[in-house]
């Protein structure tokens, strides 16, 4: 299986969902971290970086 820039946000939330019901107290930050991470990919940062 190739991983491609479709896979990350559904992998992502995963391993958010799986945290937060681990550790509830870190549902912000790891809220924060995601949002973050799907607006600079959105506004194609990554794309720009040559990852």
């Amino acid at each position: 299986m190739v991983i491609t820039a479709a896979h990350i946000q559904p992998i992502v939330a995963l391993i958010a969902g799986v945290l937060i019901l681990l550790m509830p107290r870190f549902l912000n930050l790891l809220v924060a971290v995601y949002l973050i991470f799907v607006g600079l990919s959105g506004l194609g940062v990554f794309k720009m970086l040559h990852f």
